[in-house]
């Protein structure tokens, strides 16, 4: 079936569709009729605009969404440093991040039942500077409580894309009460809205791609794929307006959480930070299920560039390179003549960071790469199926056959040369010290020239003829 059969339904009710222009209020008559500022909003509401672009951005690429709220986010005690530490280190300011051309892999990411969303993010590696909207995090999430009921979190530095992996989240937004998160299913948070993360069925794990840049993801072009397939805007879900209307109470204020160039500041307000009470635009945050995804593949001869699986992507300047792509690996059928069937070895100008949600990536078979576990395979660092992978598809009959049944791979691939923080290098202690050896050691040496044909020796000035 082209959707996820979950075990919990989704309680809640959506808009539909990416990138389209929504309008949603919770009381009848609360937006108003044309204009976007009144001199009097209805009901006594202010209005608020967010911007996700500058004012004068490309019509096809502008974000912007007016919210009518009961009052605006601009009332706050100041926002001071968090002095402690957080995310897995100290403030990324003084993060070092490691450069290393070599293959890694991590085991799976523990789970802390001591933290709350925000409290258990630890970055593993990144690119760029926040500063300069030019960069990526990746990070991984472990949760075992609700972050506190009169809290709420934003991103300044960029755009989110959470994939969920163990649990189910209850996410609480500015512009919707609810977002219900399994997984298999993902939550893109865009830059400066406000949310709250509650747990309705135990702890979570997952996976976060940031990119900090001056665009946002977006659907990859079809081409001469045509109008649909791969990830069709009609099936990402929008939160409709909700809001919470307690008078302010200055005795037990709202803490508000800032991620501000990498480090963390906190405010107070005396009133909610959920009390939309309706909005119109184009940015707003969305969740997606993976097994909506219309998978394009070969039928006829060799397996295609992984860039086909792509979700979403988010540009550099540079047509067609990304500084970041969302792909998976769905379950899917495999049919191609005469083919070596799973992904080929490569090497890459692209940095390419793999996890797992669920089962066994068909590329990788030896037990190794694990759900809630990881890979980076850096620029140019050589990659592919491991050795047993390799041996089996080799020699396999060439039928018909449906791969990744009950898996999902994902990858973020991204034109930066990504680092690995301390963090993810040593504190987690989760790298795996012989990827390498265990993956590729065992490849055998089959080359079998015919008779007489030449070559040259290890010295390169002396021409040989092959045994």
């Amino acid at each position: 079936m082209p959707f996820t059969a979950f075990r919990t339904p989704d309680p809640y009710r959506y808009l539909n569709g990416f990138s389209s222009y929504h309008e949603t209020e919770a009381i009848p008559g609360a937006l108003p009729i044309a204009q976007n500022s009144p001199q009097k909003p209805p009901y006594g509401l202010y209005a608020e605009k967010l911007s996700g672009t500058a004012f004068t951005a490309p019509r096809s690429t502008n974000k912007q969404t007016w919210l009518y709220r009961i009052l605006p986010a601009a009332s706050h005690t100041p926002f001071i440093p968090v002095p402690i530490t957080y995310m897995g280190g100290p403030a990324p300011s003084t993060y070092q991040f490691h450069q290393i051309p070599n293959q890694l892999r991590w085991d799976p990411f523990d789970i802390d039942e001591s933290t709350d969303f925000i409290q258990g993010l630890h970055m593993i590696a990144g690119a760029g500077n926040a500063s300069m909207r030019n960069g990526l995090g990746i990070y991984a999430f472990a949760a075992g409580k609700d972050m506190d009921r009169r809290s709420a979190f934003y991103n300044a530095d960029g755009d989110w894309l959470i994939v969920l992996q163990h649990g189910e989240m209850d996410v609480q937004t500015e512009l919707g009460r609810r977002l219900y998160i399994r997984p298999n299913e993902i939550l893109i948070l865009p830059r400066g809205v406000r949310f709250r993360v509650s747990l309705s069925a135990g702890p979570i794990r997952g996976y976060v791609l940031e990119i900090s840049s001056t665009g946002h993801f977006e659907l990859p072009e079809l081409g001469p794929i045509g109008s649909n397939c791969l990830a069709n805007p009609r099936d990402f879900q929008v939160p409709l307006a909700t809001f919470i209307s307690t008078p302010p109470d200055p005795r037990n204020p709202y803490t508000i959480t800032c991620k501000f160039d990498g480090g963390l500041f906190t405010a107070t307000q005396p009133h909610t930070p959920f009390d939309v009470v309706a909005w119109h635009g184009n940015y707003f945050p969305m969740k997606y299920d993976l097994g909506r995804f219309n998978t394009i593949g070969s039928i006829s001869y060799d397996h295609p560039d992984p860039s086909i699986f792509t979700v979403l992507t988010a540009h550099s300047s540079t047509p067609g390179t990304a500084i970041a792509d969302f792909v998976i690996f769905p379950p899917r059928w495999l049919v191609a003549e005469d083919t070596f069937r799973p992904p080929w070895f490569h090497r890459n100008s692209m940095s390419e960071f793999m996890g797992l949600i669920s089962g066994d990536y068909d590329a990788k078979m030896s037990g190794g790469f694990k759900p809630a576990g990881a890979s980076l395979h850096n620029i140019m660092a050589g990659h592919g199926p491991d050795a047993g992978v390799h041996e089996k598809a080799s020699n396999a009959p060439l039928k018909p056959e449906k791969v990744g049944e009950g898996s999902m791979a994902f990858m973020f691939e991204s034109c930066f040369m990504i680092g690995v923080t301390e963090w993810g290098l040593r504190t987690c202690r989760k790298v795996q010290g012989d990827y390498n050896a265990e993956s590729w050691s065992r490849l055998k040496r089959n080359f079998s020239p015919p008779q007489g044909k030449w070559g040259e020796d290890e010295s390169g000035d002396r021409l040989i003829i092959a045994a």
